[in-house]
């Protein structure tokens, strides 16, 4: 068995309180730290031999050093044992851990009130408020990151008759406030403990550049965003990569939203404040698609807002289309008609970015609405019209629906000298090239000029290859059909024309309805319309 004996000896002379503070924190500047005493431990141990029995072997203990006895009783909140502990040891009370917490920082850390307010009364001053451990914490920082919202309120409070009420701005190595800590955290009591005896808090950021309002809003608790907005006029909106809480709450609810779009502290609202990258928060709100946090952020909005453009030259309304938000693209046209025009840094316009993207409800949408038809023939920076897009994208439903319509140009040739034939034809998958090319051929869409002797044919070896790779009898009928496409494309004489001429449009898109709806009745159709092509490309090739 072990026992310790602690024998009080002559306390130390009085010592500056030098211990680094961090950036900008004077919590014990001035201070002086109280006297400290020397301990002798004597540990009492067995011993092999009768005449050693109970012989008192001293062990150093200079370096303030707290004991396991008096560790364990705070850190289970044993009052009555760690009080008589610390009676015992005299000084003790300001004896440290490992990590140079003191007693008041473990039960700060475990919550435990009582022995908080037992602790201070036994400290007659604030040095144990004001105390930091090796990351530079106070024993607040400690109540504050252990979600012990009673125990926060409790040492605020006590700060607070301690008349020393920078001791709640003091921050730890990173730049933290107990204040950002509870901000990360989401807890709004203790958040508003703190902010209602100090909101100048709030417009403290840490080493980071990041406010405690930013923080509330990424931990998606309204309550402690609302500490923040309705006790501090003057409080940081700021985040990371010039952000502001806004950006951060936009993936958090309208309600958040709805909070910080009403607070505007410096006389101008959040929405128009963009990141380093040029986003607003519209352009946030925008690539999630949520109707109400959208609809929230354009009734306060003036046009400028959603005229805002990022870096890359997109606009909200870019974004919206690119994303497959039909019903917001609507609300922007709506809500600024001359939003259309804009251009992102490559020249290209928001059918641009729904042709890209596949979004074929977009593009819908710019076919109903004749005041919108002059953009379908548009090119951007690179030659591309929205057909051109939406071949590259494999998007034959969107290109269907672009041929269909009429007024969209199938020859324009882009900045490399293609036209959407030339692109469909290169596609690097097989059954996509299928789809596009038939729509195309379909509408007399034409590649771009080139000599037929240079034009590579497909071999029998080839369309066989395929044919005998594929299980599927509809995927060998896609073979026959892409067969027949790829020849028209080239403008094989004979190739894909009826007897008049013309591109058998009707019938050819019939027959290839007819193989997705009805997959053995059109497989039997197609292959009519295709086998006397196919055999003359055979022909044609060897």
């Amino acid at each position: 068995m072990y026992a310790h004996m602690h024998v009080r000896t002559k306390p130390r002379c009085p010592l500056p309180f030098t211990r680094s503070l961090g950036r900008g924190n004077s919590c014990n500047q001035g201070k002086t730290r109280p006297p400290a005493y020397i301990f002798t431990a004597f540990v009492i141990t067995p011993s092999s031999s009768g005449s050693d029995a109970g012989k008192k072997r001293p062990v150093s203990d200079d370096d303030g050093r707290m004991s396991s006895e008096l560790y364990l009783a705070v850190c289970q909140g044993r009052k009555e044992e760690a009080m008589a502990l610390l009676l015992q040891q005299g000084s003790g009370i300001y004896q440290v851990s490992a990590e140079r917490n003191t007693v008041l920082h473990l039960a700060a850390e475990q919550g435990h009130d009582e022995l908080i307010q037992e602790l201070y009364a036994s400290c007659g001053d604030n040095i144990l408020l004001s105390s930091q451990n090796s990351a530079l914490e106070t024993p607040l920082h400690r109540a504050a990151r252990a979600r012990h919202d009673r125990a926060v309120s409790l040492i605020v409070q006590l700060i607070w008759d301690s008349g020393d009420q920078s001791i709640i701005g003091c921050k730890n190595k990173v730049g933290d406030m107990a204040l950002h800590l509870a901000s990360r955290l989401g807890h709004g009591m203790a958040m508003e403990a703190m902010v209602s005896v100090a909101p100048r808090l709030a417009s403290e950021v840490n080493d980071a550049g990041v406010s405690p309002l930013y923080l509330a809003a990424m931990s998606g608790s309204v309550p402690s965003v609302r500490a923040i907005t309705t006790m501090c006029s003057d409080a940081s909106a700021v985040g990371p990569n010039s952000q502001n809480a806004l950006h951060a709450a936009i993936f958090r609810g309208s309600e958040m939203v709805s909070l910080l779009l009403d607070w505007k502290p410096s006389g101008q609202s959040l929405s128009y404040q963009a990141d380093s990258s040029g986003s607003s928060p519209l352009h946030l709100a925008l690539s999630d698609g949520d109707q109400a946090v959208v609809g929230a952020i354009l009734n306060i909005s003036p046009p400028c807002v959603v005229r805002m453009q990022d870096s890359g030259g997109l606009s909200a309304l870019h974004i919206a289309a690119a994303m497959g938000h039909a019903h917001i693209v609507e609300a922007l046209i709506k809500a600024c008609p001359d939003i259309t025009e804009l251009r992102d840094n490559h020249g290209g316009n928001f059918l641009h970015s729904a042709a890209r993207g596949g979004q074929s409800k977009v593009v819908q949408l710019v076919l109903r609405k004749r005041t919108l038809h002059s953009l379908l023939n548009v090119q951007d920076g690179d030659g591309n019209t929205p057909l051109h897009l939406a071949v590259a994208a494999c998007a034959p439903s969107i290109v269907e629906a672009l041929m269909r319509h009429g007024k969209v140009q199938a020859d324009f040739m882009n900045n490399d000298g293609h036209t959407p034939l030339d692109l469909a034809a290169r596609s690097t998958s097989f059954f996509s090239m299928l789809g596009l090319v038939v729509t195309l051929v379909a509408f007399r869409a034409q590649s771009h000029p080139q000599r037929q002797d240079r034009v590579k044919q497909w071999s029998s070896h080839d369309i066989k290859k395929r044919i005998e790779n594929t299980l599927d009898s509809l995927a060998v009928v896609a073979v026959l059909i892409a067969t027949v496409a790829f020849t028209a494309a080239n403008s094989m004489p004979g190739s894909y024309e009826q007897a008049d001429g013309t591109a058998p449009d009707r019938y050819g898109n019939m027959a290839l309805r007819r193989v997705m709806e009805e997959p053995r009745s059109g497989a039997a159709l197609y292959m009519g319309v295709a086998d006397q092509y196919v055999n003359g490309l055979l022909r044609g090739s060897g």
